[in-house]
């Protein structure tokens, strides 16, 4: 008989994951160059909305820390429409459920994603805000076992995981055995907005996605 377990409370590690799944980090400095593409060029206008963007975050971030749904709100929607995320082709998926399982243990992990799923090949995870980046780094196992349970196992999977003011882009391969590679990590203290950056590398992943 089948057993079925909570992806959020069963792979919280990435050590889970290589365990189940064999999922390893790539050593090839050339498996995640799409990140380093941000040759895009931004308008003066779009400039202008990232640095609002830039500047509500801090302004609600000065009450404390800020939920899932603010983040999505003030943050996430218009980054995601800057870049042409809410235009054709493109289609959202919205609390998925996925599974995903492990014949040799007779197990499934199962779990309701609180993600955007664009086109089946980028996913969006939004986490609570922190006063670091630590908390990508205990999203990146969960997120990872999401995107293994992604229908698109021919072609690269992409994420990005983000609490508002941090942002990390992951890629995912399972062709031969799942391999996964972090992008650096984007943050919005630095002086210079390093949202124009985001949002070259979304606009940029959006065009792999929609082919």
């Amino acid at each position: 008989m089948t057993e079925t377990l909570p992806i959020e409370r069963s792979l919280k590690t990435l050590n889970q994951l290589q365990s189940q799944f064999n999922l390893q980090r790539s050593t090839d400095d050339q498996f995640f160059t799409e990140w380093l593409n941000t040759d895009s060029e931004l308008t003066e206008k779009e400039q202008q909305v990232l640095d609002a963007i830039k500047q509500k975050y801090f302004y609600q971030l000065s009450d404390g820390q800020l939920g899932e749904e603010t983040i999505k709100l003030i943050v996430l929607s218009p980054l995601l429409d800057l870049a042409g995320f809410f235009n054709p082709p493109f289609r959202f998926k919205t609390e998925t459920t996925v599974q995903i399982s492990v014949e040799s243990d007779d197990v499934t992990y199962r779990g309701r994603i609180d993600a955007l799923v664009i086109q089946e090949k980028l996913w969006v995870v939004v986490i609570e805000s922190k006063e670091t980046s630590f908390s990508l780094e205990l999203a990146l196992p969960q997120t990872l076992a999401y995107m293994l349970a992604s229908p698109n196992q021919e072609q690269p999977v992409f994420g990005m995981v983000t609490n508002g003011g941090n942002f990390i882009f992951i890629k995912l391969l399972t062709q031969d055995f799942p391999q996964y590679e972090l992008s650096d990590i984007f943050s919005l203290l630095p002086r210079r907005n390093q949202l124009y950056n985001v949002c070259q590398i979304l606009k940029y992943l959006g065009r792999i996605v929609s082919c």
